[in-house]
């Protein structure tokens, strides 16, 4: 997952994702898969016997007949964080993206931008820190892209196209045949 992907999904949380692995399986448990053991092992990603003895490891843990984290391989670890993450307040989510879309949102980042025009052109990346209020349509660019299954780079692109438009150029009032390229983002975060 990378810096726009985080940002994003940090700000359609109101509520930070279960750190402990035993209480991630257990919200699977629980709230996803409403104690059906082949349901957990859908949502999961993993076979049925798998999701059982996950299930017989919380209820032993429960019970106090065993203590620490429940034994699990790192790629089924990864699984389940990945469950919980598109579980985690689904509401919530659709809301802070329903009202991005439509209203913008507040991009915060700090990242190494390259530039271009008509006049002549830097090959010298500029660290640049920029607190921006973004339109819907960004948002909605993101997003689809997001969806898609779209990689850093190309999310890099649609930031890059939506900075250039709206903060270096002021919505076509300045810098006419700008071209601004973002090479490497240092940390970026997303107030919607």
């Amino acid at each position: 997952m990378g810096e726009i992907d985080e940002g994003l999904e940090r700000a359609e949380r109101t509520r930070p994702i279960p750190v402990h692995l035993n209480t991630r399986v257990r919200f699977l448990w629980e709230k996803v898969a409403k104690e059906d053991t082949a349901e957990l092992a859908r949502a999961a990603g993993v076979s049925v016997r798998t999701a059982q003895r996950w299930v017989h490891a919380l209820k032993a843990v429960a019970e106090g007949e065993a203590a620490g984290d429940i034994p699990m391989a790192p790629a089924n670890i990864a699984k389940v964080e990945k469950a919980v993450r598109a579980a985690w307040q689904p509401r919530v989510k659709q809301r802070v993206r329903r009202d991005a879309e439509q209203r913008g949102f507040m991009l915060h980042i700090q990242a190494t931008f390259g530039y271009s025009s008509a006049a002549g052109s830097t090959d010298d990346p500029r660290l640049r820190t920029i607190t921006h209020k973004m339109p819907g349509a960004v948002a909605q660019k993101l997003y689809a892209a997001r969806d898609a299954g779209a990689s850093q780079a190309e999310q890099e692109r649609i930031l890059a196209e939506g900075l250039r438009e709206h903060y270096f150029k002021d919505n076509g009032h300045r810098a006419r045949g700008l071209d601004v390229e973002l090479n490497d983002v240092a940390w970026m975060d997303v107030e919607l």
